[in-house]
């Protein structure tokens, strides 16, 4: 059985990480991963993807001890998006929204800080128990989780491995949604996907380059790189067909027709 399986939904790509019982991730699945990170990118048809595990108790737990335990090495080479296919994507200029449905942990949890945005079961819990196997979490965790949380809060959770559970992830802002009724979080995720259809494609790959390139930065210094010529995907949206269309459609109180140009 294939451990990725791959569903189109009007433009939105639904992967499904399946690989009982717990949706770990060998290097082979985060080939298969990438592979379908890669169609997100490359497929002019698809705007958004959401990601999801199979089942009710696992969204994933990261990486597979057991192929570990059968000598797939802690560096194993997992492909060009890193682990999980997206960790290390960092040009995917289409949005991913994890829809996490049960235990988020170690690389499981990375994947979905991986994502533009995260909606989760009532009873989702994440964590990072890495130091507890010998490891850190240096697929994303170490490095995203301080720039999500307070840092207090980050550290916490990265040197003790505690579970934090879906209320108070949403309390702390690391959760965009949590869906009360039991079942309904990928359904909540394809809904949101679809309202990012309706913006401008170019203007959402601005927002995303803009984000990942000045998040670092004083607001002054951020300015700077943005109204220079450093960013080419804002620059594109500047001159963009798209660009003109918004203002018209606004003004004719139509629906507006993007085209990606």
């Amino acid at each position: 059985m294939d451990p990725v399986r791959l569903d189109v939904d009007s433009g939105v790509l639904l992967i499904t990480l399946d690989r009982p019982k717990a949706n770990a991730i060998d290097a082979a699945t985060s080939h298969a991963l990438y592979a379908a990170f890669d169609r997100l990118r490359t497929d002019g048809t698809l705007r958004a993807a959401v990601v999801t595990g199979a089942g009710e108790r696992f969204f994933s737990a990261g990486w597979d001890l057991k192929a570990a335990a059968e000598g797939e090495a802690i560096d194993a080479d997992h492909g060009p998006g890193g682990f999980a296919g997206l960790t290390e994507l960092f040009d995917l200029d289409k949005p991913v929204i994890a829809a996490v449905n049960g235990l988020a942990l170690g690389g499981g949890f990375e994947l979905a800080l991986a994502a533009d945005l995260i909606v989760a079961e009532a009873h989702a819990e994440f964590a990072l128990p890495e130091v507890k196997v010998g490891m850190i979490a240096d697929s994303g965790g170490v490095l995203r989780l301080p720039r999500r949380l307070p840092r207090a809060v980050a550290t916490e959770l990265l040197l003790t491995g505690r579970r934090l559970d879906a209320a108070e992830a949403a309390r702390w802002g690391l959760v965009n949604q949590v869906a009360e009724q039991p079942g309904t979080a990928v359904e909540r995720a394809l809904r949101l996907a679809h309202t990012l259809r309706e913006g401008a494609p170019l203007a959402v790959a601005a927002v995303k380059e803009v984000l990942r390139a000045t998040e670092h930065l004083p607001v002054e210094d951020a300015y700077a790189l943005m109204r220079g010529t450093g960013l080419p995907r804002y620059r594109t949206m500047l001159a963009s067909a798209d660009a003109r269309e918004g203002p018209r459609a606004f003004a004719g109180k139509r629906a507006p027709r993007w085209t990606g140009t």
